[in-house]
């Protein structure tokens, strides 16, 4: 397949966790289209394969590693392979992420909270520190965090899913400080309701019920949104057209975050 992309990630070279599926795959797929030189991850080998194959048929290079971004030592080894690779990192996309168990504040465990952030605070603290470091040499770099708008605001999801994407909301700021005199930008995207993997039981219960076409009825568009929408974001963030642009978080959220969004305020 001959790629229809712009080129305006031709060159560079791009590490995204998360990438077995949702957002991580449609951001490889539109990477690979620019002419981004890939560095896929996940834990989940089928779907990460499945991602490279399409990333192929786009004519990009690519490797792909298992990696659980929980653990420091299996994101040392991806960067140091993206770097020993391709000999640079210009973007890190920091997409990896789990929703946690579906339980109440009185059901959740110290085990719950403590998984969900490692993997979605913990697993972008890891990365950024490493990719960084070869960052700095090069006085150049972008990171892009894939957050939520339950970061943002109440309602949106789990008690320890919201707090740890508030946390990485946070850790995009405080890492912009940072890395900034280096020329190194981080940003975030925060992604409303969004047909992935991970949200799949959600939208799989309102099939069942007949009712899927009441989600994402509350928010202004009154839809929800499609993984490559929320792709658009990041390839934006994580190109030179996003150059002035650090330390933000951006709603890709068909304004979730813009109203009080109250239960029967809508027409």
């Amino acid at each position: 397949m001959t790629s229809n992309g712009n080129g305006c990630l031709k060159g560079k070279v791009a590490v995204i966790t998360g990438a077995a599926d949702g957002i991580g795959r449609a951001t490889a797929v539109l990477f690979a289209r620019d002419g981004a030189k890939l560095v896929l991850a996940d834990l989940n080998e089928k779907g990460l394969s499945e991602t490279v194959d399409l990333v192929k048929k786009e004519n990009a290079a690519v490797i792909s590693r298992k990696t659980d971004v929980a653990k420091e030592s299996d994101v040392e080894t991806l960067i140091v392979l993206a770097v020993e690779t391709y000999g640079q990192i210009d973007i890190l996309c920091n997409n990896a992420g789990i929703t946690g168990e579906f339980r109440g504040l009185d059901q959740e465990s110290k085990e719950d909270w403590q998984h969900v952030y490692e993997v979605n605070v913990l697993g972008a603290v890891f990365a950024t520190k490493h990719a960084a470091k070869y960052m700095r040499e090069r006085r150049s770099g972008a990171i892009v965090n894939t957050a939520s708008v339950a970061g943002i605001r109440a309602g949106a999801g789990l008690n320890a899913y919201s707090a740890s994407k508030a946390a990485l909301i946070n850790f995009t700021q405080t890492s912009a400080c940072d890395l900034g005199g280096f020329n190194i930008r981080v940003n975030a995207v925060c992604p409303g309701l969004i047909e992935t993997g991970m949200t799949r039981p959600i939208f799989d219960l309102a099939r069942e019920k007949g009712k899927v076409d009441k989600l994402g009825s509350r928010c202004e568009l009154r839809r929800y949104g499609r993984p490559e929408e929320v792709a658009q974001a990041i390839r934006f963030l994580a190109g030179d057209e996003a150059s002035y642009i650090t330390g933000q978080a951006l709603p890709v959220d068909g304004g979730n975050t813009a109203s009080l969004n109250m239960p029967g305020m809508k027409v």
